[in-house]
């Protein structure tokens, strides 16, 4: 009787810990957007412009800049299904921006740069419905700005 106790309390200790880490575990365009943080914030201070590409430490063949105040039911629509919780940016100034390779989301950044201390901002002739879209093929040159500690990346 006291060895089926003790191996249910394994048993329970064990799945205890596995939703834990579960909890903990981050999703994978949060941590592409750390390690693209990285990048973008170890650029020298001497590099005036850079290749999108140098800088983005995972695969992606299509991100998307959506303008401000865009639903987050266009960007779900924009891009292909729904992926997490997101908002729409409430202010000018803020990015929405969303990398995706073969068609899933691996790379998600949101929020005012001052607060990230990075953003990215482009243009393009690829332009519908409040959406910027850049191919990985396409011309990825992008000035390198700092202003108040901050790095911008700007096509």
């Amino acid at each position: 009787m006291k060895s089926k106790k003790t191996v249910l309390i394994i048993a329970l200790g064990i799945i205890c810990i596995a939703i834990f880490i579960n909890l903990l575990k981050k999703d994978l365009w949060d941590v592409n957007e750390e390690l693209l943080k990285e990048e973008v914030l170890s650029i020298g201070h001497s590099v005036e412009t850079i290749n999108l590409l140098e800088v983005t430490p995972f695969d992606w063949d299509v991100v998307y800049s959506f303008e401000p105040y865009t639903p987050s039911e266009h960007i779900y629509e924009t891009v292909g299904y729904k992926w997490d919780t997101i908002n729409a940016t409430v202010n000018e100034g803020m990015n929405q921006i969303v990398f995706l390779n073969d068609g899933k989301v691996v790379c998600y950044l949101y929020g005012y740069p001052e607060n990230n201390g990075y953003g990215i901002s482009f243009e393009s002739e690829n332009y519908k419905d409040a959406v910027y879209m850049l191919n990985s093929k396409d011309d990825l040159n992008f000035q390198v700005e700092r202003r108040n500690s901050v790095v911008y990346l700007r096509s």
